[in-house]
């Protein structure tokens, strides 16, 4: 009888260097991503910016996966693209002013607007510091977002839903089906048009729009159905044992400790604000939503097969992130300037060291996190043994 094994190369041992693949804990991804985010919210340096993004892409590229959600990050980078692009076309249409010092690019024809409408200028003289300015602006949006678009690759939203605290679980199906919907277009459109190419489809442009729009919304509704369906049966929505009474309580306590979170961002941001309104206000409304979510968390009673693990390299990986936005926010080791430089005079920007040892730290990520995990190899069956294998997979082993 012949038996069926995986070579022992497949499974690295004490002492070969190699780590056993595995997929890295969702909320670990989104400590990084939001930390990063953070650390490029605080600059304008375009140098440090392209920095952000190129720390993104390694990552990225190092550590996604085979699913579809992973294969969405290039069309964040062409929104990213798209939101400079409007930034600077806005910029140069609704002119906002030049000094007499800025390098003028080019003139606009000036368009009159009524006197209720005075406030802004349409047209007129384009200089070269108001374009720049709206391009680094519209840069540091474009890392934001490409920041976001790094958690939902790398991430798997399906896994961050079993992390949620039961008050927050359907909001958190909400979300994760939302989040899911981009990528599972994309693949729809891809299936779509490699069948319409294997059946020789000859239109193109706006006759072809109807042969695969129709059938990209037929492929979403249906998968909607089946994940509606795979939903009810495993028991999602459901209100569990709680009362009414309990159920009006996690409401009144999520409403009261979110107006005292945003009452205490109020009084650290503005520094008129009383006193109240700072740290106390905060430390209430953080109370008051814990309780909220302890009490709403009753409803929901779940059991986890297998709990993803927080390891070492989940928090190797967080802790990247974290250090790359506390070292940017603290200002210590280089002048605060050197984050926001101005452009008035135009020179080129500096690239402080701390920083950017920041930010090559956020990029450590993509080593300290383990490689991702791919599915199981395919069973070679005895009369199968001269097929060739799959160049993604490691071939099985058929001995007798």
């Amino acid at each position: 009888m012949s038996q069926l094994r995986t070579p022992a190369s497949e499974f690295p041992g004490p002492g070969s260097g190699r780590r056993v693949p595995r997929d890295l804990h969702p909320v670990a991804w989104w400590i990084w991503a939001l930390a990063l985010g953070t650390a490029a919210s605080r600059t304008t340096n375009p140098l440090l910016l392209f920095l952000v993004l190129a720390v993104l892409g390694y990552v990225v590229t190092a550590r996604r996966t085979d699913a579809p959600w992973a294969r969405g990050f290039k069309y964040y980078l062409w929104l990213a693209l798209t939101v400079v692009a409007i930034r600077v076309t806005f910029r140069c249409i609704f002119a906002t002013g030049i000094t007499p010092h800025d390098h003028l690019l080019f003139s606009l024809p000036h368009i009159p607007t009524p006197d209720w409408y005075a406030g802004i200028q349409i047209g007129g003289p384009v200089s070269l510091e108001a374009t720049l300015s709206a391009a680094t602006d519209g840069l540091r949006l474009a890392c934001l977002l490409c920041c976001i678009g790094a958690a939902n690759t790398l991430a798997n939203p399906k896994r961050a839903l079993r992390v949620l605290p039961g008050a927050l679980y359907e909001l958190g199906v909400a979300v994760t089906v939302s989040l899911s919907v981009a990528p599972q277009l994309v693949q729809s459109v891809q299936r779509v048009v490699r069948a319409r190419r294997l059946r020789a489809g000859r239109s193109k442009g706006i006759r072809a729009l109807r042969s695969i729009v129709v059938p990209v919304l037929e492929d979403a509704l249906e998968r909607s159905l089946h994940l509606a369906a795979a939903m009810d049966s495993r028991g999602y929505g459901r209100s569990g044992t709680a009362t009414r009474g309990s159920r009006r309580a996690t409401g009144a306590l999520m409403l009261l400790g979110m107006a005292g979170l945003c009452a205490g961002m109020y009084g650290l941001l503005d520094g008129t604000a009383p006193a109240v309104l700072g740290l106390p206000a905060l430390a209430v409304g953080s109370a008051l939503c814990v309780g909220g979510l302890a009490l709403g968390g009753r409803r929901v009673r779940r059991t986890a097969y297998r709990p993803d693990p927080w390891r070492a390299a989940e928090w190797g990986v967080a802790g990247c992130g974290v250090a790359a936005a506390v070292l940017l926010c603290v200002s210590v080791g280089y002048d605060a300037t050197d984050l926001n430089p101005s452009l008035y005079p135009l020179t080129w920007p500096g690239l402080p060291a701390v920083p950017v040892a920041a930010l090559l730290l956020a990029g450590l990520a993509g080593f300290l996190a383990p490689p991702p995990g791919r599915p199981p190899a395919p069973v070679v069956l005895p009369g199968q043994r001269d097929a060739a294998p799959r160049a993604d997979r490691t071939p099985t082993e058929v001995t007798k």
